[in-house]
């Protein structure tokens, strides 16, 4: 298919010309979107650019330079570290609108969607980044490659409407209303191409199957086996295949100048709507390569489990039997995510391949939308219409599935949504609260959640951000229908009786802190869904948003009371932390607060975590603490200057860094209290929003199993001591 592809449609793709002369494969073409300058005196089309730079690794750094010549924008790509900083970095920034590159007029996002809406959006080539001998260059665009991109729209199938949620998509705003508007020509005559080649191949894949000796059969969609279906099965991975290329051949595919490779559009669960944008050469072997979906695929059906026939059928999850049925499943997010609308993007272009193949599958121009268990209020008349809608619908799934329930057989549920995502009150997440009330409500208890790290390291939305590693499962049983009643006082009786230990057992284990909130819902769930009601002092039924409440209040208090076990230096450190983070106060504050926790000033500054000069204090912060350290020198060692310095190590350096220090940190301090305290300066940090702290000290509490592990290698290695001073002939 590629190479079939690539004599058809191989000379929109040209090589570029390096430095020397010599010809390069190009990996992407780098555009930028543009708008005429507002300004009447200078109205010139000038570029819309998130950033200048693509690529930021030192001693290979690459950025691009936009000249005035004429009445034209000149690009030409630099290959060092002499780039924009600050806000001469781009054209346009989130929150800040845009300026005319020509004179620096400004001007509003309104103006740019206002001219979207009239079509006036163009775009100018501005880099190619081609591949060379020792990885990627980056150089300045040429006429040439400009023109080969210049064709014809092709006709197209794929023109259905894009939805207009904002909250999932941004195009429509800016005039991009189809869904083939979210693609250059060239890709759309590239996507068409494969797309229709899918049924060529399927072809010849039937024929070489009757040729090897399977019966013709039936069609795979009607249950065949035989030549036809095996061709229909392979030209569903085809078309899968297809699909999975637009997500890496769109014009909202962004540039990452840190990973140097093409961000496809689907970084998170919305299609953004991308200023400057890389268009990928399909016939590349790097990032945006169809080949590399191919392989992609192929090394993911080499390891599926096909040992024996299966099928797989879509249900009403509300009406179907459940009987016999072992349930484990991740249900939709309330309205964290708009599951059908996002799915279209890809489904348009499934369709076309595979309408003669799957037609009872894609028989639809679109997918399915009215049923999907969503709070979508675009669908449903309003946030209120979406909330009722949503929760009817959960509940009746749960109470369907109680029904027939094995009660052998724990009910599993997994959830990767933010307990604390932020409102006004400052409470947990209404998609929370309609998951666990749903299944309280259907008459199910929560026994246990556990954390299962499901989440990619490098996916967008957790970089540099304080996310969930983990997806949540939740084991669920069926609550016996004699269940007791109880009282808010004996529930928190039980509660502070039952979850301590339970928080304990769950932090001596691996649990990372970002997850701890998360896998406490569990037993303190499980204490509250345990009763068939609990009765508020007014006779009113507990909600499960107060519960979680109370569970989070006994979350702080299971923490907090590690603080007393602390020596002195980090009982001072923790209370100056809460009040004060990394920044100067008063050293009299300082004086009485050292006081009150059996310390001095002069200990403290002995130790190595804070300093005192000119009336001001401060805690010495990770940054300056991530350097060298003989631990066996160190005249007094806190369990505090411990965390901070092997956080900052982890952070700076890696395990391997931390691991090596182990051994001896071990012979000054407990390493039980040094991951104690990793816990608690999370949440501290996390109560005080400082998502840098919080990634700071999830990351050490996070890999101390490994840590530990690899310690324990260098604890079993000699060092190198010196067994005699040598001395030269001159004594110096």
């Amino acid at each position: 298919m590629r190479d079939q592809a690539e004599r058809t449609i191989g000379h929109l793709y040209p090589k570029v010309t390096g430095p020397d002369g010599t010809q390069h494969t190009v990996i992407a073409w780098i555009w930028a979107r543009t708008v005429n300058s507002p300004n009447p005196a200078n109205p010139i089309e000038v570029p819309l650019v998130r950033s200048w730079w693509l690529n930021k690794k030192k001693g290979s750094e690459a950025w691009i330079e936009a000249r005035v010549v004429g009445r034209k924008i000149h690009y030409e790509v630099h290959n060092d570290a002499n780039g924009p900083k600050g806000d001469d970095d781009g054209t346009i920034k989130h929150g800040k609108g845009a300026r005319s590159v020509a004179d620096g007029t400004p001007f509003t996002y309104d103006y740019v969607r206002e001219a979207g809406k009239r079509g006036e959006l163009g775009a100018h080539l501005i880099a190619v980044v081609a591949e060379g001998a020792r990885g990627r260059l980056y150089l300045s665009p040429t006429a040439e490659q400009a023109a080969a991109a210049a064709v014809d729209r092709p006709d197209s199938s794929i023109d259905a409407d894009v939805p207009t949620n904002p909250r999932w998509f941004s195009p429509p705003a800016y005039g991009l209303t189809k869904f083939s508007d979210l693609f250059t020509n060239r890709q759309l005559v590239a996507l068409t191409t494969l797309s229709d080649l899918v049924a060529d191949a399927r072809e010849k894949v039937r024929d070489d199957a009757l040729a090897a000796g399977l019966p013709k059969g039936d069609r795979l969609e009607n249950g065949g086996t035989g030549a036809e279906a095996y061709a229909d099965a392979v030209a569903t991975y085809l078309a899968l295949a297809v699909s999975r290329e637009t997500n890496a051949s769109s014009s909202s595919c962004g540039w990452d100048s840190s990973l140097q490779k093409i961000r496809n559009v689907f970084s998170r669960q919305a299609i953004p709507m991308a200023w400057d944008y890389a268009e990928a050469n399909v016939f590349s072997t790097w990032s945006g390569g169809f080949i590399t979906q191919i392989d992609g695929m192929a090394d993911a059906i080499d390891r599926l489990p096909a040992g024996r026939r299966s099928t797989a059928r879509q249900a009403d999850a509300s009406t179907r039997d459940y009987s016999g049925a072992v349930i484990s499943t991740d249900p939709p997010y309330y309205d964290n995510i708009g599951y059908s609308d996002l799915s279209d993007f890809f489904y348009v272009w499934l369709r076309r391949s595979l309408s003669t193949i799957h037609s009872k599958t894609v028989g639809t121009m679109l997918t399915p939308k009215f049923e999907e268990l969503v709070a979508n209020p675009y669908r449903h008349d309003g946030k209120a219409g979406a909330e009722k809608f949503f929760i009817e619908g959960f509940n009746s799934v749960f109470a369907r599935v109680r029904e027939g329930a094995d009660p052998n057989v724990p009910l599993t549920v997994y959830y990767a949504y933010k307990q604390q995502e932020a409102n006004a009150e400052g409470t947990s997440s209404t998609g929370w609260h309609t998951l666990l009330d749903g299944l309280i409500d259907s008459g199910w208890e929560i026994t246990a959640t556990w954390p299962m790290r499901t989440e990619m390291s490098g996916r967008l939305i957790g970089s540099n951000a304080n996310a969930l590693a983990s997806s949540i499962v939740l084991a669920c049983r069926p609550r016996p229908s004699d269940a007791p009643t109880t009282t808010r006082r004996a529930f928190v009786a039980a509660l502070k009786a039952e979850l301590p230990e339970a928080l304990r057992t769950l932090m001596q284990g691996a649990i990372a802190p970002v997850d701890l909130a998360q896998a406490a819902i569990g037993p303190g769930i499980s204490v509250f869904s345990r009763y068939s009601r609990v009765r508020e002092a007014d006779g009113s039924d507990m909600s499960v948003k107060d519960a979680l409440l109370l569970v989070n209040a006994t979350l702080d208090e299971v923490i907090g009371e590690q603080e007393s076990d602390f020596d002195p230096d980090t009982r001072f450190a923790v209370k100056w932390y809460r009040q004060y983070g990394w920044t100067q106060e008063n050293s009299g504050i300082a004086d009485q607060l050292a006081r009150s926790s059996d310390t001095s000033i002069g200990a403290l500054e002995r130790g190595g975590i804070f300093e005192a000069k000119g009336g001001k204090a401060r805690l010495l912060s990770p940054t300056q603490l991530e350097g060298a350290w003989d631990v066996s020198a160190d005249e007094r060692v806190s369990v505090w200057e411990a965390t901070v310095r092997l956080a900052a190590v982890m952070a700076k350096h890696g395990a391997d860094q931390v691991a090596s220090l182990l051994p001896s940190v071990q012979t000054r301090v407990n390493l039980d209290a040094v991951k104690e305290l990793g816990f608690l300066l999370f949440h501290e940090a996390e109560k005080k929003r400082d998502t840098k702290d919080a990634i700071l000290f999830n990351g050490l509490v996070s890999a101390w199993g490994d840590v530990n592990e690899q310690a324990r290698k260098h604890a079993g290695t000699p060092r190198a001591v010196q067994q005699a001073f040598d001395f030269d002939e001159d004594g110096d």
